[in-house]
């Protein structure tokens, strides 16, 4: 934690500020490794503060210990303006990205005459994974790895998506992981276009593309994977449409590097579908970074400029969707290196026939 306040206080610096506050979950942890859902951290360039209420102030005083805590006596965010006002706090910064219009104006009105000042980049201090973070990751990984081999044999026609997305998640947390991380996908069928397809009653048949798309969450760090099989009998449209799609991950993951921007890794895989002639039918971006929260920076898309660096750990998603007949995603997760990327999934991803 002191090489994350650290690096915090830089950034207080470089924005002239007296003091920053953290709100979101992900980065009150991060900076802090206070747990709980509710409390607000004030770093100045001297002090650490977690202000929280009753219900979590012996588990703060136990998680959070390079920060002072302090009980609320009422509102958080009333306590807040009394530790304001009794520092020599004139600009004082805040997530741009978390506080409400509501919540601004109740924090402006409490910590006057102290000047809230938006700041946009505390995320980033996040990107980097250290290595502790990147072997959580890597287990919250090889969870999910387990479960897609454990899910295989489930996947036979007659099964409904909704009780396959319930087996995966039960067989994650009976291996360890604090719970999913995020709602379990499996859209069979038709429904495999939609990329995002929550888990239904639809029962799987034969000749259905399966795309599934889960991952857990271990110690706080999240994984993410997508595998699409094909139940039955593969027709040479499935499997033109998956090597495709297949050709675009090993392009991506061939060619992504430290120093290149988003944009440059998501062309990587979307030149290659578009030649094949499928450029309208790819309309995400091929990834995004992962961590305490399972979406983050830095993504891969044609319109982040950020660049890539050692350390960071992103997916690399291609996938083809088209309307009405189906649609085929496989999703790595891999850590940038000085040379490259490495994938951290392993889950096997050429074509299965079940």
């Amino acid at each position: 934690m002191t090489d994350r306040l650290s690096r915090l206080r830089t950034l207080i610096d470089e924005h002239h500020l007296d003091g920053i506050l953290i709100q979101k979950s992900e980065n009150r942890f991060y900076f802090s490794g206070f747990s709980g859902s509710t409390g607000i951290a004030l770093v100045t360039p001297a002090e650490a503060i977690l202000l929280v209420d009753f219900r979590y102030v012996e588990q703060a005083t136990g998680e959070a210990a390079d920060f002072s805590v302090v009980r609320a006596e009422r509102q958080l965010v009333d306590t807040l303006g009394r530790v304001v006002r009794e520092r020599p706090i004139r600009r004082l910064g805040f997530e741009a990205d978390t506080v409400s219009v509501k919540l601004h104006a109740d924090i402006g009105r409490t910590v006057a005459p102290a000047e809230l000042v938006a700041v946009e980049t505390v995320d980033r201090l996040r990107w980097v994974k250290d290595a502790e973070e990147l072997a959580r990751v890597r287990r919250a990984v090889e969870l999910a790895d387990a479960a897609f081999t454990y899910i295989l044999s489930s996947l036979r026609p007659g099964a409904v998506e909704r009780d396959v997305a319930l087996e995966m998640e039960f067989f994650m947390r009976r291996a360890g992981a604090d719970k999913e991380a995020f709602e379990t996908i499996v859209a069979s069928g038709p429904r495999s276009s939609l990329p995002h397809g929550r888990a239904a009653d639809r029962v799987l048949e034969r000749g259905d593309f399966v795309t599934l798309d889960f991952g857990s969450a271990y110690r706080h760090y999240m994984s993410d994977c997508t595998r699409t099989v094909v139940l039955g009998e593969a027709s040479d449209r499935h499997r033109q449409i998956y090597e495709v799609v297949l050709a675009a991950q090993r392009a991506a993951l061939a060619g992504i590097r430290p120093g290149i921007t988003g944009r440059e890794a998501d062309a990587l895989a979307r030149d290659v579908i578009a030649a094949a002639g499928y450029g309208d039918a790819f309309g995400h971006s091929l990834g995004h970074g992962v961590g305490l929260a399972v979406h983050e920076g830095p993504t891969l898309s044609p319109r982040e400029e950020a660049r890539l660096a050692p350390g960071m750990v992103v997916t690399v998603e291609p996938g083809i969707y088209l309307a009405q007949w189906g649609g085929v995603r496989i999703e790595d997760l891999v850590v940038i290196t000085d040379t490259g990327c490495v994938p951290l999934t392993q889950a096997p991803k050429e074509l299965l026939i079940l």
